[in-house]
């Protein structure tokens, strides 16, 4: 089994899961959708939560490499952190799906172990960079912007899940701006 088919697997769990939680991972519908043979996915993966944390970890070194991106491109911190939401903003414009961290996040006691690690991970991202970025912007102590920093992820995460529930990404937007003109994410 190639490097393609290990990809298309992550590829449909990542999507499956963004629908539906860890529950929403199936190998037999990715199977399908993927086009090979229910135990073929054992060669790359002994298991669902093996297949799921390696979703969640593919997932948050992609929204790490995102995050390093936003930096490079933007000398002024503020600009960066004002770009933050627009990570969320995709995945409700890819179809109204929830940030896969988010979804998974919320069946945390039934998560396995391994993919609770992944999910933490997720978290721990976000909140650094934030950090980084807010204390790069003068925006007080470390310890006033890890504060701000998780006050942030986690308002602008909600406002993900409102919007979904709703598909309404213009919610979304509304939500960000009030958290603008709040002063939780600086103008």
């Amino acid at each position: 089994m190639n490097e393609n088919a290990r990809e298309a697997i992550l590829a449909a769990a990542k999507s499956a899961a963004q629908l539906h939680g860890y529950s929403g991972i199936n190998f037999r519908s990715i199977a399908d959708q993927v086009g090979i043979k229910n135990a073929s996915i054992y060669y790359h993966f002994p298991s669902k939560a093996g297949l799921a944390a390696a979703v969640a970890q593919r997932y948050w070194q992609d929204v790490q490499r995102a995050l390093d991106e936003i930096r490079a491109a933007n000398v002024e911190p503020k600009v960066c952190v004002q770009l933050y939401p627009s990570l969320f903003r995709k995945s409700l414009e890819d179809g109204n799906k929830l940030c896969l961290s988010s979804f998974m996040a919320a069946e945390y006691e039934d998560l396995p172990d391994e993919v609770l690690r992944e999910i933490r991970a997720f978290a721990d991202v976000n909140v650094t960079w934030l950090t980084q970025v807010l204390a790069d912007a003068g925006m007080g102590s470390v310890a006033e912007c890890e504060r701000r920093a998780l006050a942030i992820y986690t308002a602008v995460a909600g406002a993900q899940l409102i919007a979904r529930t709703r598909a309404d990404v213009g919610l979304f937007d509304d939500l960000i701006l009030s958290y603008r003109e709040a002063g939780l994410i600086p103008a």
